[in-house]
């Protein structure tokens, strides 16, 4: 029985597939199996893991359509490791990933646990732009980059690991289309179980490669904190409401402005700080400046989906299938 098995779950995606085994191959560390599930793909990556055949434990499945979370339960049953680590399709490891998993698991075992993400020095300027919107202080507050977190760490299905016993418990992710892996986490504190964060077991993310794409993913997000919150009422912080007001905020500003330019001021005291502490970090100014944009795009597209699913499910009274139109987006 391998240590790990690494699943992936992928739809259209055969170039990322590729750099995500390639990182594999290059692991010190080799006791684990690899399951890539196809779902229901028009672009299919098989040809692409006959290519690391010789070079991997690899199994590949292919499957109608039915989102990521599905497809990894589809993995998980045909899994045969001790740990589940659940991995996208967009990321690659760096060598030392799973020396980082296993020194935390020597120094305090866990049931569960997620890592953060960061940006690859080859990734575009908009895949560090948006990298850094989700990770930087002054957007998420730091929660997803690093070893900030709030009072729990919820782990992403990105770089996520499970012990196969207690997913199997758990009866794995929800037919929840966004925030499923949330959902899960929510479980794994709620059924008792032992969760972390694993500081150095990070992994590069190349998240969205456009701004409309990104924009549609956070908006996906805000809908999917609501559609949390009307399962589990606790689990909805402060925190979560801070896009929707940013979102109302920069709303009324513009509102306000034929009154006075002065209304500008704190949206573009914002964006120099965000600039300013971008360019520093990349040391380009062209990712300070997609990075401003791409902030306002988190913080806009959370905010608006957070505001329109709280309208509907919880001023209509509405229903989940209210918002079934985003319910076949959950890859792009």
């Amino acid at each position: 029985m391998p240590r790990f098995s690494i699943i992936v779950p992928v739809y259209n995606r055969p170039g990322e597939v590729d750099e995500l085994l390639a990182s594999l191959v290059a692991q010190p560390f080799r006791d684990f199996e690899v399951l890539v599930v196809e779902d229901g793909s028009s672009l299919p990556c098989g040809d692409v893991v006959k290519r690391y055949a010789n070079r991997l434990d690899i199994k590949y499945f292919q499957k109608p359509n039915s989102g990521p979370g599905q497809s990894r339960n589809y993995g998980a049953e045909r899994a045969g490791g001790e740990w589940l680590l659940i991995l996208d399709s967009d990321v690659t490891l760096p060598p030392c990933y799973f020396a980082a998993i296993e020194a935390e698991l020597a120094r305090q075992d866990c049931d569960a646990f997620g890592g953060p993400d960061r940006s690859h020095p080859d990734f575009t300027p908009v895949q560090k732009a948006i990298s850094y919107a989700m990770t930087s202080f002054f957007t998420t507050g730091g929660i997803r980059g690093g070893k900030k977190k709030l009072d729990k760490f919820y782990p992403r299905s990105y770089n996520m690991g499970i012990r196969r016993a207690v997913y199997a418990a758990l009866g794995g992710f929800s037919k929840m289309r966004f925030g499923e892996d949330i959902d899960l986490s929510i479980r794994i504190f709620a059924a008792g179980y032992r969760c972390r964060l694993f500081p150095e077991a990070w992994v590069w993310h190349k998240r969205r490669t456009d701004l409309r794409k990104f924009f549609r993913q956070v908006h996906n997000s805000g809908i999917a904190r609501i559609q949390l919150y009307k399962k589990y009422p606790d689990s909805l912080k402060p925190v979560h409401l801070l896009p929707a007001a940013f979102t109302l905020g920069c709303l009324l500003l513009l509102a306000l402005c034929p009154l006075s330019l002065w209304f500008l001021a704190p949206p573009v005291l914002y964006a120099l700080l965000i600039g300013v502490d971008a360019t520093r970090q990349n040391r380009s100014l062209q990712v300070g400046l997609l990075s401003v944009a791409a902030s306002f795009v988190q913080l806009t597209g959370y905010g608006t989906g957070f505001l329109r699913a709280w309208f509907i499910r919880c001023v209509l009274g509405r229903e989940d299938e209210d918002l079934q139109a985003f319910k076949k987006n959950f890859y792009r």
